[in-house]
């Protein structure tokens, strides 16, 4: 059974259904064209293990409970190019984040291509991207060099000069310190053993260490736990960070489809 879509109209009126999946929870809503929610937000658990069509049927579950769009935006983590995976870190373990990575998921995730799936499967057109990026695109001023980074399970990220969306590279795979990735040094895992203050200045330390390589005119830093950020560290972060609201992750995904690069 499909989503059914809504009468066509003015572009002002198009309405996108903008899905969140992240490591611990989906999350969605429809919005219109100007970022404005028409109902209240679902969100429910991911589920594990999370075989590709899993996620399929999860996301047109959910937009069972929201009114009709005329297209989805969805973001999820790791490595999409024009709408296919790469590689994913989360969906292809046993039981979530940090859990061991099972092969026959594995596989299945690799070049399977969730757009196609997603348009077939809810009738209406799909736009899947990394979901820093969609973040990026609920907040970026498009203008100058902007980069986006999202606080959560793990470490997600985007760069955008202009407006134009860069080749997504994943940072939160590099490592940065006695071989920790960046995932692993300021991902949800290491802020609940830290706590809030020694996490905050992890994440104070990754910024300090990104400007010299960016040299960027503006961060934003989204996501979850950008909120779990002390009050301390948010003043020493600098007057080109901003902290921007994880609704972004939503807001986004209406204008995403406006990106230069997003066709």
């Amino acid at each position: 059974m499909t989503t059914p879509e809504p009468t066509a109209g003015p572009a002002t009126e198009r309405r996108t259904l903008a899905v969140d999946c992240g490591g611990g929870g989906i999350k969605a809503n429809v919005l219109d064209a100007a970022g404005t929610a028409h109902a209240t937000a679902v969100r429910v658990p991911t589920p594990y293990p999370l075989a590709p069509a899993l996620l399929v049927e999860t996301i047109a579950e959910i937009a069972a409970r929201l009114p009709a769009a005329h297209r989805v935006t969805v973001g999820m983590p790791g490595m999409i190019r024009h709408g296919v995976v790469v590689h994913t870190p989360h969906y292809i373990t046993r039981s979530g984040p940090r859990s061991r990575v099972d092969p026959a998921l594995a596989e299945a995730w690799t070049s399977f291509d969730v757009r196609a799936a997603v348009a077939e499967r809810l009738g209406i057109p799909a736009l899947v991207l990394n979901d820093a990026e969609v973040h990026g695109a609920g907040v970026i001023a498009a203008s100058g060099l902007e980069l986006v980074l999202t606080l959560g399970t793990g470490l997600g990220s985007a760069l955008f000069h202009g407006g134009q969306l860069a080749p997504h590279l994943e940072w939160s795979r590099a490592p940065v310190r006695r071989g920790a990735t960046y995932d692993e040094y300021v991902g949800e895992p290491e802020r609940r053993r830290l706590g809030n203050g020694l996490w905050s200045r992890r994440v104070l330390a990754v910024v300090d260490g990104l400007r010299p390589v960016f040299w960027w005119d503006r961060l934003y830093l989204g996501g979850g736990n950008s909120r779990q950020i002390t009050p301390t560290v948010l003043a020493r972060l600098g007057d080109d960070v901003v902290v921007v609201p994880n609704s972004a992750a939503l807001v986004g995904g209406a204008r995403a489809w406006d990106l230069p690069s997003s066709a």
